[in-house]
C-alpha cells in the first residue's frame, strides 16, 4: 500500500509502465465527469468514476483483487481506508474473476491499519494488499472518488 499526494505522483511513475498515463488522468480529470467507466488505455487502464456517501466501518466489506491494482483518489470528500495483509482477511465469497474482486467479511482485523484520505490524495493498493474503502471519518460524508485500475501482467 502507497498513500501520498497527487503533487507527488512523480515519484511512483518508475513502479508500472502505466503510471505516467494514470496520474496525467487524474490531474486532468474534471470533477464534472458522471459517474461510470472510462478507458484510458483499453483493458490495460480504466478510470471508475462514483460518487457516494461514506458509512460506518462494520458495513464495509474488506477486499482485494488479483489482476489490476488500484489506485484510488478522492477528489472531494474525506474517507477512511482500512489496510491488512491478505492472508489475515478471513474467508469471504469466492473469487469474481468477471469483477476482479475478492470480497472477505466486514469484521475488525487486528492491528489493521486506517487512514484519511482527502482531496488530492491517493492510494494504491496491489493483490496482496487487503482494503476497506468508503468508510466514515467523523460523519457520514459524500465523496467523489476515481479508481483507477491499472492491468498488472
Amino acid at each position: 500500500m502507497i498513500l501520498d499526494n497527487l503533487a507527488h505522483s512523480a515519484a511512483y511513475i518508475p513502479l508500472h509502465p502505466l503510471f505516467s498515463a494514470a496520474f496525467d488522468y487524474l490531474k486532468a480529470f474534471d470533477p464534472a465527469t458522471p459517474d461510470g467507466k472510462y478507458l484510458i488505455d483499453g483493458d490495460r487502464l480504466y478510470a471508475a468514476v462514483q460518487r457516494y456517501t461514506t458509512a460506518p466501518a462494520d458495513t464495509k466489506a474488506w477486499e482485494t483483487h488479483q489482476v489490476y491494482a488500484d489506485i484510488q483518489y478522492i477528489v472531494s470528500g474525506s474517507e477512511r481506508l482500512f489496510y491488512a495483509p491478505a492472508e489475515v482477511l478471513p474467508v469471504g465469497t469466492p473469487y469474481n474473476d468477471v469483477k476482479d474482486v475478492q470480497k472477505y467479511g466486514t469484521g475488525v482485523i487486528p492491528n489493521a491499519a486506517d487512514t484519511i484520505l482527502s482531496a488530492g490524495e491517493f492510494a494504491i493498493y496491489l493483490p496482496h494488499d487487503g482494503h476497506k474503502p468508503g468508510c466514515i471519518v467523523e460523519c457520514p460524508e459524500a465523496i467523489v472518488k476515481v479508481v483507477l485500475k491499472v492491468r498488472l501482467n
